[in-house]
């Protein structure tokens, strides 16, 4: 069964549902593009890891401890001068992404796909981690594509962030930067009351892009994660909504309650 919502549902942003989300996205719109790509391109799914500080809020993605650390715990350790020394196992995190390579030419790096995650737009390692991997995709022969699919955070797609200020009223973002157009960038604005866009993945020359319907991968993705079951759609959203956009979301959840 389909989200209620025509577009991005935002109650699917909620910290504790996003982690699987984000992994369930990812490897759906892998799935979703292999068939257009075939027979010359291949779409995996590959992890980028950094490391985050232990007490940091990590509700996105997959923590696991390093495999030559034990228990991540504190430990007090009383020393001659009264001070405790406390130590706690840094975090490795993986997040996960969409690389197209061109199987007919020794699987070159072709597209770039980034599914933003909460710790991509917080100040810290999660961000700074994005923004090296974002420089240097940008600096290579190859396209990047970067969707954000969520309302919190610091701005951190490739295109600046003044320039957003010539788009209409939006929630949402993908962008598209194509090599070698570093300067110009292709920007899908999705308002929170409308249909998620279908954004054109390009390809390597002579080939045309293909097409990415996120909405038919949130539909899917929704409906396969069992998502009407485990959303709290009777508590406030998360993130929260504008007084407006809330107003908007509980209308349209008493109607889902009454048919």
């Amino acid at each position: 069964m389909p989200s209620p919502f025509p577009g991005m549902d935002p109650y699917l942003e909620h910290p504790v549902l996003w982690e699987g989300l984000h992994a369930r996205l990812v490897v759906a719109i892998a799935n979703r593009l292999q068939p257009l790509l075939d027979p010359r391109y291949v779409a995996t799914v590959e992890e980028r890891v950094y490391i985050e500080g232990p007490q940091r809020r990590i509700p996105d993605v997959w923590i696991q401890k390093s495999r030559d650390a034990g228990p991540t715990v504190a430990v007090a350790e009383p020393t001659s001068t009264g001070a405790v020394i406390v130590e706690v196992e840094p975090l490795e995190v993986h997040e996960s992404r969409v690389e197209i390579v061109d199987a007919y030419n020794d699987m070159k790096l072709v597209t770039l796909i980034e599914l933003l995650s909460p710790m991509n737009k917080l100040i810290g390692p999660g961000f700074d981690s994005y923004q090296q991997k974002q420089r240097e995709i940008l600096e290579r022969d190859c396209h990047l594509v970067e969707i954000n699919l969520l309302r919190r955070g610091d701005h951190v797609l490739a295109v600046p962030e003044w320039k957003l200020a010539e788009l209409r009223e939006h929630t949402y973002l993908a962008c598209v930067s194509r090599w070698p157009h570093r300067n110009r960038y292709e920007l899908y604005p999705m308002p929170l009351r409308e249909r998620l866009a279908e954004v054109s993945i390009p390809l390597a020359d002579p080939d045309p892009d293909v097409v990415l319907s996120l909405q038919d991968v949130l539909t899917q993705v929704y409906d396969e994660g069992r998502y009407q079951r485990r959303v709290r759609y009777n508590e406030p959203c998360e993130p929260p909504l504008d007084d407006p956009d809330q107003v908007w979301a509980d209308q349209i959840l008493s109607g889902m309650r009454t048919s």
